[in-house]
């Protein structure tokens, strides 16, 4: 499973890169609004850091002017992905700029129509949200299962990128269910090399090799 990092925040993302178990970016207009910099520059810098792909948010809703955003999207780095509303105009931007090799991530997917329309319509990423259908009392993970079992059954070549992440629980449960991708916040990255049992075997070890007087180097 690959990981991404849901964040528009240069810094965050130059200091988790630096683990080496960073696969690329997500962002989308509301963590744009959140990072109070420049829209082109804050993509640029992002873009810059990760090696991998970085979703960028188209702000219009026409599918013309989708496209036409998308296009220069595009222009702006090697490894931007144009990220489109699942909506008719969406479906249709993304079927164009599929075509011309611009990657697409069609994204806010709650539905397995949803994602075989994305697979139809050449995306490169389609985006569940599972943690806003488990809000819903929706089962977020299952609808996983079920894109992971119609791609399969057809060949469809669109990877499924679990989005909406909130717990260490639905990154397992996603890769489990087949998911391709978890985009993850910054602040649950944080916490998942954390276990209270590797606190308390990692006080063992130490202890024991304190009392033990050798030194390695």
């Amino acid at each position: 499973m690959d990981f991404f990092l849901d964040s528009a925040e240069p810094e965050e993302i130059y200091k988790l890169n630096e683990f080496g178990v960073i696969d690329g970016v997500t962002t989308n207009p509301s963590l744009i609004y959140q990072s109070k910099i420049s829209f082109r520059e804050l993509i640029i810098k992002i873009c810059k850091i990760v090696n991998g792909p970085v979703s960028v948010e188209v702000a219009s809703n026409s599918h013309e002017e989708m496209i036409e955003e998308g296009l220069e999207l595009a222009r702006i780095a090697n490894n931007i992905v144009v990220k489109l509303p699942i909506t008719w105009d969406g479906i249709k931007a993304c079927k164009t700029l599929s075509g011309k090799k611009i990657p697409v991530n069609l994204t806010l997917c709650f539905s397995s129509t949803q994602a075989i329309l994305a697979a139809k319509a050449g995306a490169t990423y389609v985006s569940p949200f599972i943690g806003r259908l488990d809000d819903s009392n929706l089962d977020g993970i299952q609808l996983i299962r079920d894109i992971k079992t119609i791609y399969a059954n057809y060949g469809f070549k669109t990877r499924i990128l679990a989005a909406s992440i909130r717990t260490k629980n639905h990154i397992t449960q996603s890769a489990v269910a087949g998911a391709d991708i978890a985009t993850i916040p910054p602040k649950l990255f944080y916490t998942l090399p954390n276990h209270h049992l590797t606190d308390k075997g990692l006080q063992i070890f130490n202890s024991d090799w304190e009392k033990s007087g050798q030194r390695i180097l």
